[in-house]
């Protein structure tokens, strides 16, 4: 199918066969399953994932792709095109998703498969993203690390984020500004509950507003700093330690401190603290 990338739709054809191999790969695909594959492009990955799953939905933005991929694909049972923009649509009822994701877009469709997985009628068991290196990064990032930050927290609260592998910006055509990798998203019900979500997201927000500085000064302005102290030093973690010292579970208890502390008529939060925050092998 030799059709031209669209800028305006961050197209960017991956050509890498071992990556797209390892995307497969990771995707870890049986008969039963049903893929929901975002971007199909040219179908180059389309092609490899309907042999191995029961059924895929290919939801393609790009009007021009969709004549050429009904002919290449339509006449197979087990392939269902969608026309549209998947930030618009209700997410079918796949139990697995595999993303070449445009980097233009990367946070809006994280949101909206994040936001799906919170829900009891999440069906997700693995996603599969190729995304910007930098972005894959912070996903992944464990706590103490310099990519460590709000949005690691914030995604590995519902999945556990694993690498896959490096793909460099030679694999595609045409050849993005920056370099990509494979990333593997798989739910799992949070080891620690929050008992307030939302405080939780805006307390991690704010701890790693300003993530040099120890908490006890970041969340000083936030909450009775004795108090802070004190839950720091019940959860065994430093009073001294920065926002990227604690994981996932310490900020899900340390908010929960935090609610079951507060005064029923009394912000969580101030409006002040809320602050809007966009997260090895190689194969390519």
């Amino acid at each position: 199918m030799s059709i031209r990338p669209r800028k305006r739709f961050g197209q960017h054809w991956l050509r890498s066969e071992k990556a797209l191999a390892s995307i497969v790969a990771a995707a870890d695909l049986k008969p039963t399953d049903h893929v929901l594959e975002i971007g199909p492009g040219t179908g180059s990955l389309t092609q490899m994932l309907l042999p191995k799953c029961g059924a895929l939905t290919a939801v393609e933005l790009d009007r021009d792709l969709i004549a050429p991929l009904l002919k290449r694909f339509g006449n197979l049972e087990n392939f269902q095109l969608v026309e549209g923009d998947i930030l618009m649509l209700p997410l079918p009822s796949a139990n697995k998703v595999v993303a070449n994701i445009p980097y233009n877009i990367t946070g809006p469709i994280l949101e909206k498969l994040l936001g799906r997985i919170a829900t009891p009628i999440n069906q997700f068991e693995r996603i599969v993203l190729l995304l910007q290196k930098e972005v894959a990064l912070r996903l992944c990032a464990r706590p103490g690390s310099k990519h460590y930050g709000a949005l690691s927290v914030k995604v590995q609260y519902l999945v556990d984020a694993a690498w896959v592998c490096d793909v460099g910006a030679q694999a595609f055509k045409p050849p993005p500004k920056v370099d990509s990798a494979v990333i593997t998203l798989q739910p799992h019900p949070p080891r620690k509950i929050a008992n307030n979500p939302q405080h939780l997201e805006k307390l991690v927000t704010a701890g790693f507003a300003t993530r040099r500085k120890m908490l006890r000064n970041t969340l000083g302005g936030l909450v009775n700093r004795e108090q802070l102290t004190s839950f720091l030093e019940q959860l065994e973690v430093n009073p001294q330690a920065r926002a990227e010292d604690l994981g996932v579970d310490a900020w899900v208890s340390l908010s929960n401190l935090l609610v079951a502390a507060a005064q029923d008529d009394a912000p969580l939060l101030p409006e002040s603290s809320r602050q809007d925050q966009p997260v090895s092998g190689d194969c390519g």
